[in-house]
């Protein structure tokens, strides 16, 4: 049985569950033919590149398919007439990949590089809106400002 991948993009103003239901009508279907839902992956609330029918962002679902084509035919013919789904996009692919799609494994890499190291702190005269008051400086050389002396003299002067 031939294998689909299908990215279906909802509305923003329907909550997480009714995009659920979509799918999930998806499924019966797809069920009621011959076909299953083998994957399912809910990707987000995410913005659009431009306005499409009046929406910023939408809902996007991923799922993965094994259908006869005329299921997918049926699948298509109601995505595209449901209100709720802004655009809907099928491909026929070789192997559903059971491993987390590059949006979710992306999604896991951001929030742990967000949380560790943020770099070097930038030097300056402020650390918090206020002047010295008792606080470490930062004595690395590369950030440090340098006293108007030395920005005051040429390359050959000394």
């Amino acid at each position: 049985m031939p294998l689909y991948e299908c990215v279906l993009m909802a509305r923003n103003d329907i909550t997480q569950q009714q995009v659920e239901a979509i799918a999930a009508q998806v499924a019966t279907t797809l069920g009621e033919q011959g076909g299953e839902v083998k994957k399912q992956e809910y990707w987000g609330l995410r913005g659009l590149a431009y306005k499409i029918k009046k929406n910023r962002k939408a809902h996007y679902m991923l799922l993965g398919i094994s259908a006869p084509p005329a299921a997918m035919q049926e699948v298509e013919r109601q995505l595209g007439l449901h209100e709720d789904v802004l655009r809907s996009l099928t491909l026929r692919i070789e192997t559903i990949d059971e491993a987390p799609s590059a949006i979710l494994a992306r999604r896991g890499e951001d929030r742990e590089r967000d949380r560790g190291f943020r770099g070097p702190r930038p030097a300056g005269r402020f650390s918090s809106g206020r002047t010295g008051g008792g606080r470490e400086r930062d004595d690395r050389e590369e950030y440090r400002a340098r006293p108007r002396e030395e920005l005051d003299m040429g390359p050959g002067e000394e």
